[in-house]
């Protein structure tokens, strides 16, 4: 966040007597060294996550997920579920159909997932006539695209793993760089607060730096820990997997092995992220609760009416079954923008044979840290309203500017002529060492990749960087 100030002593060349500096100053020395490789590695990441959110943001918020947004002229009445079903499957011959999406307004469209080859495709319907009026690829629009960037670099299992260490040390970033900020030689807490931009060059750049990170310190932490429990490692191993909802609550129901995860389509996760390790019920026993009366035929038509009838109103999904023992599964969730809160999550398993009800999970039944994620993930995607969009995009724009003035700082202060990149020197003589590598052998525990990629910087540093002679050397 920050670079040394004014009053800490010159570090000119390698000739100074780092020694005889102080404590305080051989720690702000040591922390800004671990400021400045942190910042060269995150750099890069930061800048993609802070672009790709920004289109997400707009498209979560302005347009659509899907594309643009279709209206329809509204009529008296709309043709059924199963009629726009037929009229789909008749388009696209031999495909299937894995989700319903009614109109969320009477001058929209109805949305059917198709799966053609392989290929997931979200097509429009006209819900007054049944005619199609739009198809798009999920994974082929802005927004699809900018989430599978923003997830996984477009690298798959490796792109997940360089971003789960950037997202690791940029909250080590953000813990120096605070380190940095604080006030000390006399500067009181106003001051620091607010930035003096009566100076020039790298003075105007650093005063805007260090408020700024400042201000958006506690925001990009929320994001980078909302982030992180999507990763592989640190998510997928650790925290997700102690969170999930346990399937075993669901009392007498034959469950499937496959997990909720499975409904998601593309690159995109639709499934709430307490439940997407849950294990799915099966269709076709005598378990469940009265759902559908007997006697209505069990389709997309009785569906939709039973949705209704256990509150389900506005925008909901419908998943339809995948194989003879799947089940029809109505949701609605803040992940998908159904919702105008997490705590209306709701998500219902139904029969696909006797139409009864077989479970039920909602906000209320996820555990401390799936409720924290139904919040954190809206919040992060801005589904909260005008104010969550606004907040959103600022933080992007303002990660972006930390970015670009970092490397402008460096650019002004780095060895003139020396055609190398020059870190911070690292102070002579640093006590409490052990206490910092203890610190590290913590975060390997807490975050495994991020700790390990910690030590592994620290030896190189202290066992060949620090003893290069040029290495040695700081910049004006």
């Amino acid at each position: 966040m920050s670079n040394m100030t004014a009053d800490t002593p010159s570090m000119n060349d390698h000739e100074t007597d780092v020694s005889s500096t102080t404590l305080s100053q051989k720690f702000y020395r040591a922390a800004w060294r671990w400021h400045f490789y942190a910042g060269l590695y995150v750099i890069p990441f930061l800048l993609v996550l802070a672009v790709t959110g920004l289109i997400m943001v707009y498209f979560n918020s302005i347009e659509t997920r899907f594309g643009e947004k279709l209206y329809v002229t509204p009529r008296a009445e709309m043709v059924l579920p199963t009629e726009q079903q037929k009229a789909v499957a008749h388009a696209y011959p031999g495909s299937a159909i894995t989700q319903y999406i009614p109109p969320s307004a009477a001058d929209r469209t109805s949305l059917f997932t198709v799966n053609v080859d392989g290929v997931k495709n979200l097509v429009s319907v006209d819900p007054y006539t049944a005619k199609i009026v739009g198809s798009v690829e999920k994974d082929s629009t802005w927004f699809y695209f900018a989430s599978d960037i923003h997830g996984s670099l477009l690298i798959g299992d490796l792109g997940d793993r360089l971003l789960e260490i950037a997202a690791g040390l940029t909250i080590l970033l953000i813990t120096t760089g605070l380190y940095l900020w604080w006030p000390r030689d006399g500067k009181g807490l106003k001051r620091a607060l607010i930035p003096n931009l009566s100076g020039s060059g790298r003075s105007f750049w650093k005063e805007l730096h260090v408020s700024i990170g400042f201000y958006i310190s506690v925001i990009l932490v929320f994001f980078l820990i909302s982030g992180l429990s999507w990763t592989g490692i640190w998510g997928g191993k650790f925290v997700q997997a102690w969170s999930t909802f346990p399937a075993e609550k669901w009392d007498n129901v034959p469950l499937s092995d496959e997990v909720h995860g499975m409904m998601n389509d593309g690159a995109i996760k639709e499934v709430p992220w307490g439940i997407e390790l849950t294990k799915m019920p099966l269709s076709g026993s005598d378990t469940g609760t009265i759902g559908i009366p007997e006697g209505y035929a069990i389709n997309l038509n009785s569906m939709v009416v039973l949705a209704r009838g256990i509150g389900f109103d506005k925008q909901f999904r419908i998943n339809l079954p995948g194989s003879s023992t799947g089940v029809y599964t109505i949701t609605a969730d803040s992940w998908d923008g159904d919702t105008e809160t997490p705590t209306n999550d709701r998500t219902v398993h139904v029969d696909q044979y006797t139409g009864k009800v077989l479970a039920e999970v909602g906000y209320e039944d996820y555990s401390l840290m799936a409720k924290s994620m139904a919040v954190g993930t809206a919040l992060h995607q801005g589904d909260m309203g005008w104010w969550n969009t606004i907040l959103n995009a600022l933080t992007c724009l303002a990660v972006i500017f930390l970015c670009i003035s970092g490397i402008i700082m460096w650019w002004i202060r780095r060895p003139k002529g020396a055609g190398r990149l020059v870190a911070p020197p690292l102070p002579q003589n640093l006590p409490l060492w052990k206490g910092a590598v203890f610190i590290m052998l913590l975060l390997s525990l807490a975050f495994p990749l991020v700790g390990l990629t910690l030590l592994g910087v620290l030896a190189i540093d202290l066992l060949v960087l620090s003893q290069l002679p040029f290495m040695k050397r700081a910049f004006n």
